[in-house]
Formats: structure tokens, sequence, C-alpha cells
């Protein structure tokens, strides 16, 4: 490994490295805190629970709120009599261009079909076949049928359904409409809890309590609202990225940002969460086409419309930026109204809510910002470099993604490390240990400047990136202004957005290739040399620091340097 200096360095402020945080009120101790209830924190919480382990549930919604309920494909495991896990590896390896870490893919692969039978058994409502087996389904990358389902297109729902009754059942603690500020740390750098608050009328914190725990397990997916459009819910606002980061802990891979290419497209300047027409409604048969109906992705790519999501996305935004469109077609027609209806209940309902007909014409549809496939540095049982701290699902970074996420592997790979993180610390829970008084900062990022924060970040780095507009986004980062009015959730989400687009910046310059979903125009070519994972850090004064990483292949032993 190697440090290298990103090419934005002299460019980008220093990043908030300690918020303005309000004092706590109160103190609470658990054995474990999960921050965020989605698949991958319900699952911890869930295992923790049946270990013998005193869980508490930090959400910054309702309970189960976040982007697992607005999931619509599924879950790929194999389970078809055609399939078997060398091919699943396979699949996801080709989609992550060279940057999955294949241990890692090894063990998720060879522990998904697990992840899904335990879903069974507490209760999930999966569609089935005729002979009582999960029905499966294909999806972009995928080379045979191996994505389970429920509720047709309600699968990621179904998911929260189960999970969240069964953390009830279990009589687990949970604390709804409160919010992660910062990590409790030791004197020596541990994790020792964090410091959460309540959020009240507008946005205002409120009960602020630190609560004390032997570990923190970070749940708290995406960042997909650092872009003016996206497919994650509002809550998406990169919170747990930022508060890893400020905790001592490495980012990597946060170029690498999956744009999905069928978000429904709702009218120019649209904004916030847009709706998804899932990747299954190819899988099934729809195929993309121009307004003169000619197909985009013929020729493309072997895989034409089953192509994985960085292919299909970046030929879309081409044809875009070749003819000036705001969008493309789906066209779905010839697969029958009875079947669209059975198969996708909820897209043929967001159609018809936006005055569209699924069964009868083409609908409009454009690449939106989708998943995270860098995040945390962890390992697949979610060990962060900081002691105490572990991260599971979209937070995290694990190598299973690579450059570019294979449909569906996203909840496989959320259950899979939440099952494998509560093992571990069933057996390894650290001691209680006394947090040092956090550090206090002067300023959070100036709420007012979030507006510039998305429009930046969409227009230099979205599908389709350049030097020259990633060096523009760095300076309009540079000039944005802090706030020093008391902490809101306002200002805090604002913060963690500046703090990934301020990364995003630095590491996709930095990275002078294209590789998976990072697509620079100026430099077309995937280079050798940049099979690396880029990692950040900050240093004391808030600055970052880059190094690269080799990328693993073969077997090997998972561990977070």
């Amino acid at each position: 490994m190697s440090e290298v200096r990103p090419g934005v360095a002299t460019l980008a402020p220093p990043v908030v490295a300690a918020l303005p945080l309000p004092a706590a009120t109160d103190e609470r101790v658990t054995d474990v805190v999960v921050v965020g209830s989605g698949a991958a924190g319900l699952m911890a919480a869930v295992a923790l629970a049946e270990a013998g382990r005193a869980v508490t549930v930090v959400t910054k919604g309702e309970l189960g709120a976040g982007s697992t309920p607005w999931a619509q494909g599924g879950l790929a495991a194999v389970l078809g009599e055609d399939d078997d896990a060398e091919l699943h590896v396979q699949d996801t390896l080709v989609a992550g261009a060279g940057l999955c870490d294949e241990p890692a893919v090894r063990t998720l692969v060879a522990e998904a079909p697990g992840a899904v039978a335990e879903l069974r058994l507490l209760g999930a409502r999966l569609d089935l076949a005729a002979d009582g087996r999960p029905a499966l389904t294909r999806e972009g990358g995928h080379s045979r049928d191996r994505i389970v389902h429920a509720g047709g297109d309600a699968s990621g729902a179904e998911v929260t359904r189960t999970l969240a009754a069964a953390l009830r059942a279990r009589g687990i603690a949970v604390l709804e409409q409160t919010v992660a500020l910062d990590a409790l740390l030791t004197t020596d750098g541990r994790v020792a809890g964090v410091r959460t608050a309540g959020i009240g009328d507008g946005g205002a914190l409120v009960d602020v309590t630190d609560l004390r725990a032997r570990a923190v397990v970070l749940a708290t997916g995406g960042a997909g609202q650092v872009f003016t459009a996206t497919t994650n819910p509002a809550g998406a606002t990169g919170d747990g990225l930022a508060l890893a980061l400020r905790a001592g802990a490495e980012l990597a891979d946060v170029e690498l940002v999956q744009f999905h290419p069928t978000a429904l497209w709702t009218g120019a300047g649209a904004s916030g969460q847009q709706p998804l027409v899932s990747e299954a409604v190819r899988g099934e048969g729809a195929v993309l086409v121009a307004t003169d109906g000619h197909r985009i992705m013929a020729g493309a790519h072997p895989l034409a419309d089953l192509a994985p999501r960085d292919v299909v996305s970046a030929t879309i935004a081409a044809h875009l930026r070749a003819t000036g469109a705001d969008h493309v077609f789906l066209d779905a027609r010839h697969l029958g109204a009875e079947f669209l209806e059975r198969r996708f209940p909820g897209i043929a309902r967001a159609c018809r809510d936006a005055g569209l007909d699924l069964a009868h014409e083409p609908i409009p549809v454009v690449p939106a910002a989708h998943y995270s496939c860098g995040g945390v540095l962890a390992d697949l049982d979610g060990r962060t470099g900081v002691p105490g701290l572990f991260a599971i699902g979209e937070v995290a970074c694990t190598g299973v993604q690579g450059a570019n996420r294979l449909a569906s592997n996203s909840i496989t790979e959320g259950l899979v490390a939440a099952r494998r993180c509560a093992a571990l610390l069933a057996v390894e829970l650290p001691p209680l240990a006394a947090p040092a008084a956090p550090r206090r900062g002067d300023a959070a990022i100036d709420p007012a400047a979030r507006a510039v924060v998305t429009a930046a970040t969409t227009r230099h780095a979205g599908v389709l990136r350049d030097a020259e507009g990633l060096t523009e986004l760095a300076r309009t980062l540079a000039a944005v202004d802090r706030s020093t009015a008391p902490l809101d959730l306002a200002a805090l989400e604002t913060t963690a957005l500046h703090t990934v687009a301020t990364l995003l910046a630095a590491a996709a310059l930095t990275r002078a290739e294209s590789r998976g979903c990072h697509r620079r125009v100026d430099t077309p070519e995937t280079r050798a040399e940049w099979q690396v994972r880029l990692v950040h850090r900050l240093d004391r004064a808030g600055h970052l620091r880059t190094r690269t990483v080799p990328v693993r292949t073969g077997a090997g032993e998972l561990v977070v340097a």
C-alpha cells in the first residue's frame, strides 16, 4: 500500500472533524448499539438478542425506515437446480470490474442461501414456484435465475416487515426519531458508545443522551441524497459515513456510486427520491429504446438490456449527452397487462400515479443515484479499523460490491454481514469503557448550502465525469459557508452530505481511469495500476489523507488493515 495525494488536495477544505455537539443530559448503558433499521441493522439486532446481548436500536425515522423497504428486486442466492456457487461468484467478480475482494465474495455466495432460509424461518412470505420452493428471476449481470422475491416487486418491504416483527417479538429496545450525532471515544481511540438526540419540532435536537455501549454497529445505509435526484429515501444523507470518519475510521471507494439505469423520469428538474423501475422488469423481457424506437443496448454489450448496471447507465448517459434528450424509454408492452400487474404491481401503480401506463406505452426512464459501493472500510464480520466500531450493509465497504454492485447482492450482503457480526459479538464483545469528553467543533456546514452541494455533485460527479468538472466541484465545496448556530438535524445532514461530496470529488479526481460505475470521459480506459482501493482518513486537523490498498484475489482470511 502507498500514500497518495488526491488531485484536489489544494482545493478541498478540511472536512468537519468535530461537530458543535450539544451537551448530553442523560446517560444509558447497553451491550450493543445498532444505528439504523434497514435489513442489516434489523438482522443484526435480532441475532444479537438471540445470542443474549442487550441491544438498543437507534433509527432516524420510524423502525424499518430507510432504503430496504424500497428495494423491488430481491435477494441473490444460489437456489436453482441449474445454478452453482461458482457462477454466482464469477458474475459478481465480472460486474465488480476488478475491485471485488474475492474471499469476501466467496463467503457471501456460500452463506446467501442460509440467509434466505433464515428469513423464511422468521416468517418471510416469499413468492413461491409451483413446487413450493422460492420463485427465481434474473436481473442484469446474472447468468442464471437466482433472484428471490416477494410480493412481485415488494421484496424489500417484506424483508423489513419480517425482521421488524422479529425484533418486536424479542422486546429489543428501539429509539425511533433519534439520530446518532457522534461516536463516544476513549482516550486511546476506542469507541465506547454514541451521543444521540431525539428529533423535535423543526429538526431541533432534544433529549441528548450518551448511550454507552461495548460495541457500536453502524447500519445507516448510503448517501444517495448527495445527488439532486436519487432512488434513495430522504434519510439517506451519509450520516454513518461522516460519523465513522470523524471517529477515526477509514472510508474506501467513495467514488464508486452506482446509478440505477431506470428511475422513472418525472419531468425536467425533478429532485429528491424518484420512483424506481426494477431491473427485474428487463429481466422479464422489457427493453430500453430511444425516442425513435431503436434499442439502446443492442450491440452495446453481449447481454444487451441485461448488461451490468454500470454499462447500461453509462450507455444511456452517453446517448442523452449525444442527442440532448432528457430520457429514454423502457418498453414492456409485449409482456402483457395481466402479467405486468401480477408480477410488478407496485411499479404499475407508480406509473399510473405519474400518469403513465406500463402495459400500453413505453415509459420514460433515466439513470439516478442508487447505491454506494464504497463506504466504511470493514470486513464481512463488520470489523473496522477502530476498536468497538462495526459497519454492515451499504454503509460498509467490504469489497463484495467492487466497482459496481451486481444486482440484488445488496440485501443479501446486509443479511450475511449482520449474522456474521452478531456471531462475532456473541463471543468477542469488548469490555465497557469510559469515554473521554467529546471534541467539540466550532461550526457545522450551513444547512442553506445543501442545495449548492447537491446541485454541484449532480452536475460534476454523475454517471459521466471529467477532471475539469470534478475540480470545479471541489472549488464549490470549498466555498460553502459554515454555521455557528446550534446543531440541528438539517445542519447534521448537510455536514454529512458535504463530507461525502468532498471525499467523492477527491477520490474521483484521483482515480484517473474508468472502471465500473466510475466513468471518466477524459480517461475512458481502465488502467491496471488502478486496480486498488482508494482509502481515506482524517488527520487531526481534519484534512484528508489517502492511501491505496491492493485488491485481494483468491481464497484468504477476511481482515481489515
